[in-house]
């Protein structure tokens, strides 16, 4: 991962006593994206999860996890519990040598993720989800020094955008390059008419695909857990929407998630037909964004398992975008 050092156990092994863990004790890589993310198995499991440095500040964390606390709480959305230090701190110093990082823990979620067992996702029920959390944001009073980053387009597909410039995709030919540049022209003039109003802007999730949300098929009623706040921040409502067709937005079922999503998002939120009329913009901008994020990520876990057409797959949605007045409307 760009910033996190290879050596991301030895940070997470160096918390464990913080926890009242020993420092043997068994861990388990869960994930490898921006952060490390790990299994505690000792005595009752929790996850433990450590920070690249540069990424967020120490306040930055502590306002994800108060969010991700006061949802918990205060609506019927679930996610994990703020798993303490002994010294009840929300988030330790872990150090190796004359290095530090910051790291975190939560509760265990038993289950799966919902990209292992999407058949389990309810897709209006995850639309209600989404609501909730943005009706509860647009009232929540924020913590003093609440801080977390903003999602605009230079942030998401600028050239120096959070997640890297998706120009700099292996593969991508001048025509490919046309193409996405059309639809970004495009997309530009339609969030700028859109505009940023606190009915459409706001603290959002800004990653809800389905490998940050954990299911238990095995349970009678297997409910959603929304995790992994680590990117929440500003931005429109309907980049919640974008998430959450990661990776598979050129796919029919993309097209059946969507309707599901806003048939669900709309039982808690109406959404105005100028709204409406933006969800294939902010399902392709999300695309291009992870477009960049696979070309400055490309040992992170999502990236491996695409496949090599990804980016060529990113053109093609674009022609469509500027093309076909029926995707996704």
């Amino acid at each position: 991962m760009p910033g996190l050092p290879a050596d991301h156990l030895l940070f997470a092994r160096a918390a464990l006593p913080a926890y009242g863990c020993p420092d043997d004790a068994e861990l388990r890589l869960l994930s490898l994206s921006e952060n490390a993310t790990y299994l505690v198995d000792d005595r009752e499991p929790f996850v433990i999860r450590v920070h690249r440095p540069g990424y967020h500040s120490l306040q930055a964390i502590k306002s994800e996890l108060a969010w991700m606390s006061a949802l918990r709480h205060e609506t019927g959305v679930k996610t994990p519990d703020l798993v303490r230090s002994r010294a009840g701190e929300q988030v330790v110093a872990a150090t190796v040598g004359d290095r530090a990082l910051h790291v975190d823990a939560v509760s265990f979620i038993p289950g799966c993720t919902a990209e292992e067992a999407p058949e389990a996702v309810g897709f209006e029920a995850l639309g209600e989800l989404a609501a909730q959390m943005h009706e509860h944001a647009m009232s929540w009073t924020q913590p003093a020094e609440f801080t977390r980053f903003r999602w605009d387009m230079d942030t998401m597909v600028g050239p120096q955008g959070r997640w890297g410039n998706w120009r700099d995709a292996a593969g991508l030919t001048e025509t490919d390059t046309r193409s996405i540049e059309g639809a970004l022209s495009v997309i530009a003039d339609r969030i700028t008419e859109f505009g940023t109003g606190p009915d459409r802007f706001g603290l959002v999730h800004a990653d809800l695909r389905l490998a940050n949300l954990m299911v238990d098929p095995s349970a009678t009623d297997p409910g959603i857990t929304v995790i992994d706040f680590d990117d929440c921040g500003w931005s429109w409502h309907l980049a919640d929407l974008g998430a959450v067709v990661s990776f598979i937005e050129e796919t029919p079922a993309a097209e059946e998630i969507v309707g599901h999503w806003l048939r669900g998002y709309q039982r808690v939120r109406s959404l105005p037909g100028d709204h409406l009329a933006l969800v294939p913009t902010f399902v392709m901008m999300r695309r291009i964004q992870l477009t960049a994020w696979v070309a400055s990520h490309a040992d992170a876990d999502a990236a491996v398992a695409i496949g090599p057409d990804f980016v060529t797959g990113t053109a093609r949605l674009a022609e469509r975008y500027l093309n076909d007045g029926s995707w996704l409307t």
